[in-house]
């Protein structure tokens, strides 16, 4: 058996591909050509963060995924090995049998956040809007705020679902979220100016900040949203999403966005308003966006990658009037635009009533699995953050998160950790639920799946094999 060693990983940050799914694979690669031989001892999860960089969730779900697919052996207060698949086993013992490759990736069920249901929509409708955009005759040089008839359309909405009060000179038309907040980067940040982002939170904004050169600061958030005692006074932007806070859920009570305004008017930042998920709440009463609280102080991003489908590529970026007419000046001198038949194909959506009506059906539908989910989980853990969007926290103890991202994987369920959403050192610990892409058969089969996983996870003692990982 050879000595622990350290190990010449090297990950990609700004990849599509989690960063735990890269340590993984690159393990498993390490494994078959013979990099790390059977008997190797791998550094702790902790060591192997440290050397990385990253969460120590990262590490520890990595290593559990490679557990659960027979990669690794673990003993007891002596480390993680690399498994050592032909050696026999020793005289009372049974042989370690690898636990059966997850399904292939047509049959997983997605409880991950972030993905809407893209398949029952209004095909007649969705067919004439494309027609009509078809029909209209290629447009010239294209107004960097967006469709004039659409920024109309659009306007309408929000004063009918957020109770807005804007007119067209208030709205951009994006390519969607990320083009938003790239845009406020541009306009609102600079080299060296801090940027302020929930932790735990979307990383996309930490991201889009950075590129532009903006000195990133977490900000804690709590089960109702972003703390303002303790926020810097010295944040030029500060990134949050109050409807529904990504990804524990909270929704932030008015009292606290009327603090929070105040913290802006007395520091002078602008709040980047993204407002997630506020299409969809359950049993609960609208609350008003930042942005119609005080419109001097916010800018409000939305989109329709929720409602309809990612790849639509259409939202919106609302604000006072001089700081829309800057960001329209600064998409014409950097060539962003937003597709033209497209535009008039979600106008002709907006005009018809063809969008509202695909919003009432999604909500039920959407409340359905969002049922089945507390129904199931609910008995085994603590849920919150259930009465809005299309996700939820389940709070669960911080030793037992990594395996069962690892065990549900391996029986076909794919699921998101809050660790792989904090920005710094890691203060809450469960899964996070999402419904929004999987049938609600599949939810349901999910969450029995994840609720057994959940209930072995708790009776079994340290070191034992899960009943739910030998099946």
């Amino acid at each position: 058996m050879r000595t622990q060693i350290d190990l010449p990983i090297s990950l990609t940050r700004d990849s599509v591909a989690p960063l735990t799914a890269q340590l993984a694979d690159w393990l498993r690669r390490a494994m078959l050509d013979g990099t790390l031989a059977p008997g190797e001892r791998l550094p702790s999860s902790r060591a192997l963060a440290a050397q990385l960089a990253v969460s120590r969730t990262v590490v520890t779900e990595a290593y559990q995924q490679l557990y659960a697919e027979g990669w690794l052996d673990g003993r007891h207060g002596s480390g993680t090995f690399v498994a050592d698949m032909e050696a026999p086993s020793p005289p009372g013992e049974s042989p370690h049998v690898p636990a059966p490759p997850p399904p292939p990736p047509a049959e997983w069920i997605h409880l991950t956040p972030g993905r809407p249901w893209v398949r029952d929509y209004d095909r007649a409708a969705w067919k004439r809007a494309w027609r009509r955009a078809a029909d209209l005759p290629p447009g010239d040089e294209p107004d960097p705020y967006g469709l004039p008839h659409l920024r109309e359309l659009l306007a309408d909405h929000l004063r009918r679902a957020r109770g807005m009060a804007v007119g067209p000179e208030n709205i951009v038309v994006t390519r969607g979220t990320g083009n938003g907040l790239d845009l406020c980067a541009l306009a609102l940040l600079g080299t060296g100016a801090r940027a302020g982002v929930e932790d735990p939170g979307y990383h996309a904004a930490r991201t889009v900040f950075a590129a532009r050169g903006a000195e990133i600061v977490p900000c804690p958030v709590d089960e109702d949203g972003v703390i303002v005692e303790g926020l810097p006074h010295d944040l030029r932007v500060l990134y949050t999403t109050p409807a529904h806070q990504y990804p524990l859920g909270g929704r932030l009570p008015i009292p606290r966005r009327e603090r929070l305004l105040a913290w802006a008017r007395r520091t002078g930042a602008t709040i980047v308003e993204d407002d997630y998920d506020a299409e969809f709440r359950y049993d609960v009463a609208p609350l008003p966006a930042l942005y119609g609280l005080d419109p001097s102080r916010v800018v409000l991003l939305g989109t329709l990658s929720k409602t309809l489908a990612p790849d639509v590529g259409v939202g919106w970026l609302v604000g006072e009037a001089e700081l829309v007419s800057r960001i329209a000046g600064l998409r014409r001198a950097v060539a962003d635009r937003t597709s033209g038949p497209v535009q008039q194909a979600v106008a002709t959506l907006l005009e018809r009533g063809d969008l509202d009506r695909h919003l009432r059906r999604m909500r039920l539908e959407y409340a359905r699995r969002r049922a089945a989910v507390v129904d199931l989980l609910g008995p085994v853990c603590r849920l919150r953050g259930d009465t809005a969007g299309l996700h939820m926290l389940a709070e669960l103890p911080a030793d037992v998160v990594p395996g069962l991202v690892a065990r549900a994987r391996a029986r076909g369920v794919l699921l998101d950790s809050v660790g792989r959403h904090h920005h710094g050192p890691e203060r809450l610990h469960g899964l996070v639920i999402g419904y929004g892409s999987a049938s609600l058969a599949d939810v349901r089969r999910g969450c029995r799946i994840l609720a057994g996983l959940i209930l072995d996870a708790r009776v079994r003692p340290p070191g034992a094999m899960s009943r739910a990982a030998a099946l």
